[in-house]
C-alpha cells in the first residue's frame, strides 16, 4: 500500500505494478490512499535521463508525457558565477560522457593541450548545442531515443494528474481518497493498517510511505528519527516564481540555469509554457527580503508584480529508510536542495529497488529492508558529497555563506578524501566509482571538477602513453559537435512538432 500521493506516491505505485502486472489482480494488489486536501509541493522540476527508460518501462507514451506535463527537453545543466563569480565564469555538467570515455580518460590529455577550450567543449558536443538553444533529438527520432543524451523538464503539478490516470487506467493501480487519522501498529511492531476518515480501516502488508515531509508513518508511527545535514549543506529556503515568456515563440533553454548569488542560487528552468525560477538560499546568510530583491534582479523587468512562493528546505534524510514493513519514498525519506534535480530520480531509485526486491512474505522482509537500507544510505551520502563539491571548489570569497562553505569542518571527510586523491589522478570509473550504488558516474566529476577550475598534476608519460588515440578522439568529438549542431532543431520547434504530429512510437 502506497501512502500518500504526488510524484513520489504515483511513480513508486506505477513502478512497483508495473513489475508485477502479471500477478494481478489475483494474489498482488497495488493500492495508494491519498488526501483529498493535500497540495503537491513540486514547482518546475528536472529529471534525470533514468525517467526515459522508467516511463518507458510503465507503458507511457513519451507523446502523451510531453503534450500532458508541460515537458520539455533537459540536457543538463550550466553553472554560473559558482567559481570566481565573474559574469563569464560558467562552464556545463552536460548529460552526455565524455567521447571514448569507456577506453581513454581525455582529463589529462585536455589539462596538457587544451589551449582555452573548455573541458565540456573538448570532450562533449552537448554544451555547444545547449548554447544553440537546439534540441538533443528530431521529430523523425523514436520515442525515448535520442542523438544525444536527454532528461526532463516537467511540471510537477500536471506530472503527478499524469501518473495517476496511467496507474488507474491503464495498471490496476486501486486509489483512495481519505486523509489518515491514524496508523495502527500491530503487537509485533508492524504497521497493521491506516485508520481513514473517509474509508475505514486499509490493510497492507507492505506500507510505502510517501506523505511528504512529514512522514506519518516512518517517521511519526514508527519513529524513525531525521538525520539533518544543513552543517553540509546550508540552504534552507526557496523562493520560487512562475515566470511568463515574452512571447509564444520565445527560446527554451534546454539544460537547467543555476546562478550562483550571495547566499545560494537561482534556478531557471525552461517549460514550453513559462519558465519556472526559484532563488534556493541560506537563511543563517541572508534574510528573506534580500533574497527576494536577488531573484527580482535576477528576472529584471520580467519579474515585476509576480507573486512568489516561499519553501521550506530540510536539508537531510530518516536514519533509516525501511523499518519493519514501511518503506519511506520521496520527501518522507528525506530531501536535498535541488542543486542536481536529485529529487525524482531517489524516487525512481527507491521504487525500482523496491519492486524487484518485492518480499515474498514476512519472513524475509528484514533482510530485504537491510539491503536496501545499506543502498540507500550509500546513495544519500554520495549525493550530499557531489552537491558539496560545487562549493568547496569555489574560489568566491565575497560573502559569509561561500567563506563558510570552504571551513573543512563542513566537508565530508569521504570528499575530501577524494579532493586530495584528485590532486594527483583524475576520477575516471576504473577507480573509485566502480559500485553499482553510484548515482554520479565519474564523469559528473570531471565536468563539474574541471568546469571550476580543478588542476589534476598530469605525468607527461601519462600523456605521452595515449597521445595518438586521444588526438583522434577528440577530432571525433569535434566532427560531431559540428554535425550535431547542423542538423538537430530549435528547442521550442521540436517541442511544438510533438504536439502537432508526435514521436514515432518504439
Amino acid at each position: 500500500m502506497v501512502v500518500g500521493g504526488g510524484t513520489a506516491g504515483w511513480l513508486t505505485a506505477a513502478v512497483i505494478a508495473a513489475k508485477h502486472r502479471s500477478r494481478m489482480p489475483g494474489s498482488f494488489a497495488v493500492t495508494l490512499v491519498e488526501s483529498p486536501n493535500t497540495p503537491i509541493i513540486g514547482v518546475g522540476e528536472g529529471t534525470w535521463p533514468t525517467l526515459r527508460s522508467t516511463l518507458k518501462k510503465i507503458g507511457v507514451s513519451e507523446t502523451d508525457f510531453f503534450r500532458e506535463c508541460d515537458a520539455a527537453f533537459k540536457q543538463g545543466a550550466c553553472f554560473a558565477r559558482w567559481t570566481t563569480g565573474a559574469g563569464d565564469d560558467a562552464y556545463y555538467h552536460p548529460l552526455m560522457l565524455p567521447q571514448g570515455f569507456a577506453d581513454l580518460n581525455l582529463v589529462p590529455h585536455w589539462l596538457a593541450r587544451h589551449e582555452g577550450q573548455s573541458f565540456c567543449d573538448a570532450v562533449c558536443p552537448q554544451g555547444r548545442i545547449c548554447d544553440d538553444g537546439l534540441a538533443p533529438k528530431t521529430i523523425t527520432t523514436p520515442e525515448y531515443q535520442g542523438l544525444a543524451n536527454y532528461a526532463y523538464h516537467l511540471d510537477a503539478g500536471k506530472f503527478a494528474p499524469f501518473l495517476q490516470k496511467h496507474c488507474t487506467e491503464k495498471l490496476g493501480v486501486r486509489h483512495v481518497l481519505a486523509d489518515v487519522r491514524e496508523v495502527k501498529l500491530a503487537e509485533d511492531g508492524d504497521i497493521a493498517a491506516i485508520a481513514t476518515e473517509q474509508a475505514g480501516e486499509i490493510e497492507g502488508d507492505l506500507f510505502v510511505d510517501c506523505t511528504g515531509f512529514r512522514s506519518l508513518l516512518l517517521g511519526e508511527a514508527l519513529g524513525v528519527p531525521f538525520r539533518d545535514c544543513s552543517d553540509v549543506l546550508f540552504c534552507d529556503t526557496a523562493l520560487a516564481i512562475q515566470v511568463p515568456y515574452e512571447s509564444e515563440s520565445s527560446p527554451i533553454a534546454s539544460h537547467t540555469i543555476s546562478t550562483a548569488q550571495s547566499a545560494g542560487w537561482i534556478w531557471d528552468i525552461g517549460l514550453p509554457t513559462r519558465r519556472g525560477v526559484g532563488h534556493v538560499f541560506s537563511s543563517r546568510h541572508i534574510s528573506d527580503d534580500e533574497a527576494e530583491r536577488e531573484l527580482r534582479s535576477y528576472l529584471g523587468d520580467a519579474g515585476a508584480n509576480l507573486p512568489v512562493r516561499k519553501i521550506r528546505i530540510r536539508s537531510g534524510h530518516r536514519e533509516t529508510f525501511w523499518k519493519r514493513n514501511c518503506v519511506a519514498v520521496g520527501l518522507a525519506a528525506g530531501f536535498l536542495e535541488p542543486l542536481e534535480a536529485s529529487a525524482i530520480v531517489l524516487i525512481e531509485l527507491s521504487a525500482k529497488l523496491i519492486a524487484e526486491q518485492m518480499p515474498v512474505c514476512r519472513e524475509v522482509m528484514d533482510v530485504i529492508a537491510s539491503r536496501f537500507n545499506a543502498t540507500t544510505h550509500y546513495r544519500w551520502g554520495r549525493i550530499i558529497d557531489f552537491l558539496k563539491l560545487h562549493y568547496v571548489l569555489t574560489k568566491r570569497t565575497d560573502s559569509a555563506f561561500w567563506r563558510d562553505n570552504l571551513l573543512p569542518e563542513t566537508i565530508p571527510e569521504r570528499l575530501q578524501e577524494l579532493l586530495t586523491l584528485w590532486k594527483y589522478q583524475s576520477p575516471w570509473f576504473h577507480d573509485e566509482f566502480d559500485r553499482v550504488e553510484e548515482v554520479f558516474p565519474a564523469a559528473s566529476y570531471q565536468y563539474v571538477l574541471y568546469g571550476m577550475g580543478f588542476r589534476t598534476e598530469v605525468e607527461a608519460e601519462a600523456v605521452a602513453a595515449d597521445a595518438r588515440m586521444a588526438e583522434r578522439v577528440l577530432r571525433e568529438n569535434a566532427v560531431q559537435t559540428e554535425r550535431l549542431r547542423a542538423g538537430l532543431p530549435r528547442h521550442r520547434d521540436l517541442i511544438r512538432k510533438i504536439h502537432e504530429h508526435g514521436l514515432q512510437p518504439v
